[in-house]
């Protein structure tokens, strides 16, 4: 029987894999519909409203994690790392923003990536493109390469094994601020990691003194912690969403935060179809051909009643495209009025090959495209709500630049990823800082002051004394 929200299945299906076997995907996707739910209703609707408060400017919105996750590296480790990254990239953001972080993982069902060619060379052989671990194998084989649908199920698997320990780790103590120390620990020295010592002891001194004073720090222990993925495969996606027993509506519980990419944000199209019909939060991807006209056709599908947190844009426009690009679309959100959360994507859009075969980043050019984010913004009087980064945990070499001077070279060290370059942890810091100076600066004048000048607040280690000036963490 059909579900109401399978409308996605009369309309035009891009990146979707080549399934030989249309049994054994029913199977499986029948197999889905009967798993319990990844994500919860709740959860959601809260996402929903924290993305609302972000585009108001009231918080600021963190997303970061691999390109591509695989099943052999969602391991405890890894996972750590890249939480361990989030958090102190979020404190980082904070303390230098004066505002809450919307914590996000590009984590727990990143597990397929569209590709800009359907087919691999090597030589004289073809074969299908590698399209993540969701599809098929990395391995150059024909038989790696076939789209099996049972990787739905394994997908499925390794997503529910990440979420219950990154809820572990967010609410069982790991995430606890008075650790701030504790996630700096193995990492080499150098000026990134000392500048992050020097914060985590004045956060330190700052709780030291609030605990002297006799202030309750049980809110300080855990964190909300999102998980968010492209909702790629329609399949995966359709079998899991599921009526919400308490309001009737349907909630894609396959991730708290999806989004539509630039190659599948077609009007029209069915991914734009299926995210429709569900309550998550939803983010478009957009990238320099996007138009006015394709913004208030997005909006009239995902968002037509303005609801606030329902819609994000994430701009990946590349550093040279985003001043003729992004303007037009800010003024169209603004003139259109219903509210938007705009974040910014500086990976997608700069992506190089260096001469020794490598596909790479510059870190440069990365954090130019996040100054013109801000910029822009400030010009057209609209919000610069977030930063979404492919990182990992680990000390790979992946992306040229950064204050470790990483260059061509370099990259031959530690490459890792299988489909995109990502940020390091030292670079993921840097960055960090960068975006907190910037985002302290479009606050300025924006943050509103407590009713009684002596008033503390503690909001998800949210630790202000904001009878001063900048509302700094203290």
């Amino acid at each position: 029987m059909t579900r109401p929200w399978e409308t996605w299945r009369a309309a035009v299906a891009r990146h979707q894999p080549d399934y030989q076997d249309s049994v054994e995907l029913n199977e499986v996707v029948s197999t889905l519909q009967h798993r319990p739910p990844l994500v919860f209703a709740g959860e959601v609707d809260h996402l929903r409203k924290e993305l609302g408060r972000a585009g108001r400017h009231e918080s600021f919105v963190l997303i970061g994690g691999d390109c591509a996750e695989t099943f052999a590296e969602s391991t405890a480790n890894q996972l750590r790392l890249k939480i361990q990254t989030l958090l102190q990239m979020a404190v980082v953001l904070t303390y230098g923003s004066s505002m809450p972080v919307v914590k996000i993982g590009r984590i727990a069902g990143q597990y397929a990536k569209p590709r800009s060619s359907p087919f691999e060379s090597r030589g004289e052989e073809v074969l299908p493109s590698y399209l993540g671990d969701a599809v098929n194998s990395f391995e150059f084989t024909a038989e790696s390469r076939l789209h099996d649908p049972k990787r739905l199920l394994d997908t499925y698997n390794a997503s529910a094994a990440s979420l219950n320990l990154i809820r572990a780790f967010a609410k069982g103590g790991y995430a606890d601020l008075r650790r701030v120390h504790e996630w700096n620990r193995g990492f080499a020295a150098n000026p990134v990691f000392a500048r992050y010592e020097q914060l985590a002891q004045e956060i330190h001194r700052a709780v030291r003194f609030m605990e002297a004073a006799g202030a309750d720090f049980d809110s300080l222990r855990q964190v909300d912690f999102y998980s968010s993925h492209e909702a790629l495969l329609l399949e995966y996606e359709s079998a899991l969403t599921r009526i919400d027993s308490r309001t009737g509506l349907p909630y894609d519980t396959s991730g708290h935060f999806l989004w539509i990419g630039e190659r599948t944000r077609d009007a029209d199209g069915a991914h734009v179809e299926l995210l429709s019909q569900v309550r998550n939060p939803i983010g478009v991807k957009l990238g320099p051909t996007s138009t006015a006209e394709d913004i208030k056709r997005l909006t009239d599908r995902l968002n037509p009643q303005g609801e606030e947190g329902r819609l994000t844009f994430m701009a990946r426009m590349g550093a040279e495209e985003i001043g003729s690009a992004l303007p037009p679309l800010l003024e169209a959100t603004k003139s259109d009025g219903r509210p938007v959360t705009w974040i910014s994507d500086p990976m997608h859009g700069n992506t190089i090959s260096t001469a020794n075969g490598f596909k790479t980043r510059d870190f440069d050019t990365i954090m130019s495209e996040v100054r013109s984010f801000f910029d822009i913004h400030d010009a057209v009087g609209t919000v610069p709500a977030g930063l979404h980064v492919e990182l990992t945990g680990a000390d790979v070499t992946e992306v040229i630049g950064g204050s470790e001077g990483l260059d061509d070279l370099a990259l031959e060290q530690r490459y890792e990823s299988l489909v995109d370059p990502r940020l390091n942890h030292q670079q993921s810091l840097e960055i960090a800082f960068q975006v907190a100076e910037m985002a302290a600066r479009a606050n300025e004048g924006q943050t509103s002051q407590a009713s009684s000048p002596d008033a503390f607040a503690v909001d998800d280690w949210h630790l202000f004394d904001t009878s001063s000036q900048a509302g700094r963490l203290l």
